[in-house]
């Protein structure tokens, strides 16, 4: 075949497979999220942040209290899903439910139903299994591979605080927080929890979210000492309720980590 005739040829079969596009081609370059995005926050009102990864921007929704919702990647993400701060029915179904542990404000089996489908993964704790049906049990250390994400189960509990009979309000072994890795954007989610020593031995943390109110999780010193050991590109304080959040920026002011306040209460 001459090179002339080749060219031509060449030319037809790009200018054919445009016009086939034409009003119903979209480009393979990933789910969008813009969309999702804009209708979460018109039918909620809900704040949201988006921070790229290289699967593609991962939309964080800032549900309230220890509620939150991820979306990347094509795949949504509820993390401790609580009808109490949100209509449950209005926000997207989710591919994964995380459950840290089995307390009602982490544990609404109403709002998991709401947000379940057929082929939804649900990780939780052991104690959460009665309450739950179908869920995958994770214990603390464990690392799971699921929609194309890597989960980590850390260990979630109390050192300090303790129920009047002496008992820590989340004993250890019982609750995880989750580390899930976006492409290469590891997130932790930390659960009802201290600054234990599991928590400052993690590594390469991008984004953290740490619970902040007393008596049941950590106080602005106990939150900063723990960012502090492993250094978290961005910091997220949740679960803070009435906790003033500016101490925790003072303490935190010369340490290099971007400190984001969102109504979390």
């Amino acid at each position: 075949m001459g090179y002339l005739r080749l060219r031509w040829l060449l030319r037809a079969v790009v200018i054919a497979a445009a016009a086939a596009c034409v009003g119903g081609c979209v480009p393979k370059r990933g789910p969008r999220v813009e969309p999702m995005r804009q209708q979460v926050e018109s039918a909620t009102g809900l704040p949201q942040d988006v921070i790229g990864t290289s699967m593609g921007d991962l939309v964080i929704t800032f549900v309230g209290h220890g509620t939150l919702m991820f979306a990347c990647g094509g795949k949504v993400i509820h993390v401790d899903p609580w009808m109490q701060l949100a209509d449950y029915l209005l926000l997207p179904k989710a591919d994964l439910i995380l459950i840290t542990h089995e307390h009602r404000d982490h544990l609404d089996p109403a709002a998991v139903a709401a947000v379940r489908e057929d082929d939804t993964q649900i990780i939780l704790t052991e104690a959460c299994a009665g309450k739950v049906a179908g869920g995958i049990v994770m214990k603390n250390g464990e690392t799971r591979r699921l929609l194309g994400l890597t989960v980590e189960a850390a260990p979630a509990y109390n050192v300090v605080h303790m129920r009047a009979a002496g008992q820590p309000y989340h004993p250890k072994g019982s609750g995880n927080g989750y580390v899930i890795t976006f492409g290469k954007t590891r997130v932790y989610v930390a659960g009802d929890t201290e600054n234990t020593p599991e928590m400052k031995a993690l590594q390469d943390i991008d984004v953290a979210f740490l619970p902040m109110n007393l008596p049941y999780t950590m106080t602005p010193e106990m939150v900063a000492d723990g960012a502090r050991a492993f250094k978290p590109r961005i910091l997220y304080p949740y679960h803070y309720g009435e906790t003033d959040t500016s101490e925790l920026i003072e303490r935190l002011k010369n340490d290099n980590i971007d400190i984001r306040i969102r109504p979390m209460k």
